[in-house]
């Protein structure tokens, strides 16, 4: 959860890359390099703090034995096979007497003369690469581990029609020329191919086949784990997920490390080590997606680039993305925006605006789905699942599918796998469209629920994190409460939503702090109220996300609070104590809020007063 320790990190991953002498931080073309120097200085704080770095043969008697490792234990990783792994990285780990890992991609290794690979931006030629003499070399010595980094799946291949990059272990691979996407046998095909060959390459020219297997820009699933181990690795390693270190038990998959960038000196490193294991704090933008849609893909790009400019400028650490299709405002999905078994795709546009929110604006983007109100095109199947109100009573709200009925979890459940097999995200925001009634006819399925109707529904929600996770192994996952359950508790019964359980379900909990929509009096005493209640409960203010509203909807038309009003808001609940901000809605096309009004309070940047 936001804020929160992990389990005790009783092992921490570096990950390195290129080592070179000419390093010039910020600046160098390859952020990713280390100099001669600071490596050094690594090494010799780590000597002289008494930190242990430990071999891969012993975080797997930890991890598979029980074996403790001892305190403060560190694991090295060096990245991409390149030659000043021999040149820089080998001498030193002889003189220090330090055990690491070498991930090797074979198809580098093997680059034939006059090829080259692009490489942060230079493209690199064969001579920049560790030949396999000096790899087995280093294996031979007893300090190094070489391990698959693939043979050639360290490149980004197609991922969607408008032509993005994607990673290409994790990406089923669109087909401009045909307009589909590779399928579940032949994506899968395509990797074992590939690890096959990159073990077999190892186990030839190095003595020993690799049993650590490290996924090309840390991104993996359980579908290509599972082909790893097939293969013999029994270990792998991620990178830091979304920016933190993470515990994760027991297992030997998905190891994640922290990445050594900017040429990080002994005082960063110190401070990476040493620093407390807790969250920054969230400044999310939830967005619409149906207002950068566009039938004409011309402006479609327009509204794109004016989403990121603005995400960027007003200092945004996430942005939670609408995935679904209501253009009828009428809070449940008609369509959807990523290929899917179910549902109308209104248009195959998520994945393009979440990798361009990542990779431009450098957020961490949430897919916001609904959980229960979806309008399925089979009418029949539409009016055999949906919730009915019980006899005498009347309904209200959106449309909901009957979480009880087997066909909607597998239904829905479908429509999570899909999302995140279709794109990179990092999270999910579940709509706050689960909810569940008194009055709501459930069937006979529901006359008994075990943990109340609140329990029900979270439940079904990790049933849809589970079935996401297959393809999203670092899933973080967050949902929408309404105010009115923390300022009066007794709401549980009609809302079935609870803020002490949600905060002990999700990593965040996304509050709907929204004095208007609640028809407040006062809307500041109103959030010093709200603020107050969070805080009284274990937990509430680290695991919170306050989000504030930027319209009234209840007035005809909508009115827009006024952007200094809002800032407002945010200040008052900053002296609150409050440490998460968000809002919705964000009107990225006539730029409400004023960016400039916000950003001096909502942005996360050093220098939020400056013009960027």
């Amino acid at each position: 959860m936001l804020g929160l320790a992990e389990a005790p990190r009783d092992l921490v991953i570096l990950s390195y890359h290129d080592v070179r002498d000419d390093v010039r931080g910020v600046l160098d073309p390859d952020q990713n390099a280390i100099s001669l120097e600071n490596l050094v200085g690594h090494f010799d704080w780590l000597k002289a703090h008494d930190y242990r770095v430990v071999s891969i043969q012993q975080v797997i008697e930890a991890r598979q034995n029980g074996r403790p490792l001892p305190e403060r234990a560190v694991l090295l990783t060096f990245d991409d096979g390149l030659k000043s792994a021999y040149t820089h990285v080998f001498p030193l780990l002889k003189a220090y007497r330090y055990p690491a890992v070498m991930a090797v991609v074979g198809h580098w290794v093997d680059l034939p003369e006059g090829e080259g690979v692009p490489y942060d931006p230079r493209p690199l030629g064969r001579d920049r690469f560790a030949t396999w003499a000096q790899l087995r070399e280093m294996a031979q010595s007893g300090w190094v581990e070489i391990a698959s980094h693939s043979h050639n799946l360290h490149t980004g291949v197609p991922g969607n029609p408008q032509g993005n990059l994607f990673p290409a272990a994790t990406t089923h691979i669109y087909d401009a020329a045909s307009g589909t996407y590779e399928n579940g046998e032949a994506y899968r095909d395509r990797v074992s191919r590939d690890l096959e060959r990159s073990v077999a390459g190892i186990r030839t020219h190095i003595g020993t086949a690799p049993r650590v297997m490290v996924w090309p820009y840390g991104a993996y699933n359980q579908v290509v784990e599972q082909i790893a181990a097939e293969q013999g690795l029994v270990v792998s390693f991620s990178l830091d997920a979304h920016k933190r270190l993470k515990a994760r038990g027991a297992g030997l998959q998905g190891l994640e490390r922290a990445m050594i960038v900017s040429n990080r000196s002994v005082s960063d490193l110190s401070y990476l080590l040493q620093r407390p294991a807790f969250q920054p704090n969230v400044r999310a933008i939830q967005v619409d997606l149906d207002y950068v849609y566009s039938a004409d893909p011309a402006e479609q790009e327009r509204n794109l680039g004016l989403l990121i400019e603005r995400v960027r400028r007003l200092g945004a650490s996430q942005v939670w993305l609408q995935a679904f299709a209501d253009p009828d405002g009428d809070d449940a999905a008609d369509a959807v925006y990523f290929p899917n078994r179910h549902m109308p795709m209104r248009a195959d546009l998520f994945s393009r605006v979440a990798w361009q929110l990542k990779t431009r604006a450098n957020v961490v983007v949430f897919a916001w789905m609904p959980v229960l109100a979806w309008k399925l095109p089979d009418k029949a199947l539409q009016a055999s699942l949906e919730i009915r109100p019980q006899p005498g009573t009347r309904g209200s709200g959106p449309v909901r599918l009957n979480p009880y009925a087997p066909e909607s979890r597998r239904l829905i459940g479908d429509l999570y796998e899909d999302l995140a097999r279709s794109a990179p995200v990092a999270g999910i925001l579940f709509h706050d469209d689960a909810v569940l009634k008194d009055t709501d006819d459930l069937g006979d399925a529901a006359s008994r629920p075990a943990g109340g109707r609140t329990g029900v529904l979270i439940e079904f929600t990790r049933h849809l994190e589970r079935r996401a996770s297959v393809w999203q192994p670092q899933l973080l996952t967050a949902r929408n409460l309404f105010s009115r359950t923390v300022m009066d508790p007794r709401s549980e019964e009609w809302f079935s939503q609870s803020l002490p359980e949600f905060i002990a379900a999700y990593d965040q909990v996304a509050l709907m702090a929204m004095p208007f929509m609640e028809e407040s009096g006062d809307p500041e005493a109103w959030l010093r109220e709200l603020a107050r209640k969070v805080g009284q409960v274990p937990e509430g203010l680290e695991a919170t996300v306050f989000e504030l509203q930027t319209v009234d909807w209840r007035q005809a038309p909508a009115r827009r609070i006024p952007s200094a009003a809002l800032a407002a808001q945010m200040r008052l609940l900053q002296i609150e104590g409050v440490r998460h901000l968000a809002y919705y809605p964000d009107d990225f096309i006539a730029g409400h809020p004023d960016a400039d009004v916000l950003r001096k309070v909502f942005s996360l940047s050093i220098f939020p007063h400056l013009p960027r």
